[in-house]
């Protein structure tokens, strides 16, 4: 089934804010270009996946240095499950998620870090994905061009059964029925071909301004022409025609779509670590399915997509794969002990503006309440006693916290328990 445009935004939250806001910016690359004397719909998408991507920089090194660290944490939390592997206990799986956490602690790492930053990329992805799909609704210069004649449609009686009979002559699949609302109007003429635009003119209700609609017509035709090819068109409608540069021209961009992503995978960590033993994980050799599977797929829905969408596909992933370059060779300059410490700080001082104390305190402290549970138990001896004196220690310390955190707060409650006890 092809693709439909809508002129209509979406009204998905969060998402259709997103995906407004990038809109402008997209609307602002094409009058950038248009000031040079350039009106290519092609390039301007191409201009504005370099820049979204460029501005998800940060989130993609975060989100890197996760996987370099969790590369490096999986031997010892593969250990910690085989240890507690069998046991269905509250007691076992309470201490397999202590220790587990543990492991994310001493390398100064969350364990759900990986999701936070895909949870802040995944609807700037959707919300780009939606401004290419349906250019008319975001970009205004655009929507802009088809005004002239939308007005006098709207003017001519009957328009919505006129238009609604040529899209089913023409078997137009790509739009919806038309209405009395503009938006689908501008669906429809979006969605016309160079010979559909000619069809148009023809309509007899329509003569009256079809020089209007010749020139929209040859606007529209230079703002959607990417080389030999429209970026509202189906490679699938080119191979079609029997034209050899159209054929080639129409399967380079699935097949390009295809290489790319691979390209990307190839350089991503997670490929390169799925060997060895891995390969026996059953997680492991799902997500092997799915990076051969995903390439193959977008190549198909490229075939049946417009062109400007796999143009997008394309150009993503060769920004993807350069930045992956980069952050790679970054990586591998920095030394783990120096991730670890970085990600330390970061840590400690997150837990001071949060008024909490530093994680070697709270550790200890943890440390301090399994002693005297062996203390209780009759186990008490010299280690028990030192580490308990440390912890005091520790808390004796961090009696010059913040006013109204949760260290002064804990000191609050300490003092007054202490009192009660020599009462």
């Amino acid at each position: 089934m092809e693709s439909m445009i809508l002129a209509t935004k979406s009204g998905t939250p969060i998402i259709g804010q997103i995906a407004v806001v990038m809109g402008w910016i997209m609307n602002a690359i094409y009058k950038v270009l248009d000031m040079v004397g350039i009106q290519n719909l092609g390039l301007c998408i191409i201009i504005f996946s370099i820049l979204i991507y460029l501005c998800m920089t940060p989130l993609q090194i975060k989100q890197q240095k996760f996987s370099k660290l969790s590369a490096i944490m999986q031997p010892e939390i593969q250990k910690i499950q085989k240890k507690y592997q069998g046991k269905k206990d509250q007691d076992s799986m309470m201490k397999m998620q202590e220790e587990t956490q543990a492991v994310y602690q001493k390398y100064g790492v969350s364990a759900t870090g990986s999701c936070v930053q895909l949870a802040i990329q995944m609807p700037i992805l959707f919300a780009l994905y939606q401004v290419i799909q349906n250019i008319p609704a975001y970009v205004g210069s655009v929507y802009n061009v088809f005004n002239g004649v939308c007005t006098k449609i709207l003017a001519v009686d009957g328009f919505t059964d006129i238009i609604n009979n040529f899209i089913t002559d023409n078997k137009m699949t790509r739009v919806r029925q038309v209405t009395e609302n503009a938006d689908s109007i501008v669906d429809f003429l979006y969605a016309l071909s160079p010979s559909q635009w000619e069809s148009l003119q023809n309509i007899s209700q329509f003569s009256g301004f079809s020089d209007q609609i010749s020139k929209t017509a040859s606007e529209i035709q230079k703002m959607q022409t990417f080389g030999v090819l429209n970026i509202a068109d189906q490679p699938l409608s080119y191979i079609k025609t029997g034209s050899l540069i159209l054929i080639i021209a129409a399967l380079a961009i699935p097949l390009l779509s295809w290489a790319t992503q691979m390209l990307n995978l190839k350089l991503m960590p997670q490929a390169a670590m799925q060997n060895g033993n891995n390969d026996n994980n059953a997680m492991a050799s799902s997500m092997k399915t799915m990076n051969t599977v995903m390439p193959l797929m977008s190549a198909f829905f490229c075939f049946t997509f417009p062109v400007g969408l796999g143009i997008y596909w394309i150009a993503s992933s060769v920004v993807r794969s350069i930045q992956q370059l980069l952050i790679n060779r970054h990586l591998n300059k920095m030394n783990i002990d120096d991730l670890v410490n970085e990600n330390m700080k970061k840590m400690e001082a997150k837990r001071a503006k949060e008024g909490l104390p530093p994680q070697k305190i709270t550790n200890q402290a943890h440390q301090s309440a399994k002693n005297i549970n062996k203390v209780e138990k009759g186990m008490s001896g010299t280690d028990e006693a030192n580490r308990a004196k440390k912890v005091e220690e520790a808390y004796k310390n961090a009696s010059h916290a913040k006013a109204g955190s949760i260290t002064a707060k804990a000191n609050l409650v300490r003092d007054f328990e202490e009192r009660n006890k020599k009462k």
